[in-house]
């Protein structure tokens, strides 16, 4: 599985970005596809993230309300819409892959990703 991620830049506070995974390979819908972030002396932080089969979704408290993340098996493509985007927002942003089943499928932690995009960077100005 290969990820590709786009879609980031500066935006003030306020603002909205949509970011893009593109995923290609052997993916299936018993993957999971999730955003990831980590801000310069922080450690990687999950955003959110959606099962391939498009069953079910998880977001950090902290960007409840405010992002939303998607995907279209067409395009094999997932996005995430980050809306009211804030200073602390800022970060690289990475998407990751991971073959799983049942309910913790969308797990937080980072280790247990098997596959890993470039990240994309996002900077938000006060």
């Amino acid at each position: 599985v290969q990820l590709q991620a786009s879609g980031g830049g500066l935006e003030q506070a306020g603002g909205s970005l949509r970011l893009s995974c593109a995923a290609s390979g052997r993916i299936s819908s018993s993957y999971a596809i999730s955003w990831f972030r980590q801000a310069p002396g922080k450690e990687r932080q999950f955003v959110a993230g959606i099962r391939w089969s498009g069953s079910g979704t998880s977001y950090v408290d902290s960007v409840k309300g405010r992002f939303t993340i998607s995907r279209d098996n067409a395009d094999n493509t997932v996005y995430l819409q980050m809306n009211s985007l804030k200073p602390e927002d800022t970060a690289v942003y990475y998407c990751a892959a991971r073959s799983c089943s049942g309910l913790l499928c969308l797990t937080t932690n980072p280790d247990a990703m098997q596959y890993w995009g470039k990240g994309t960077q996002v900077t938000v100005s006060s």
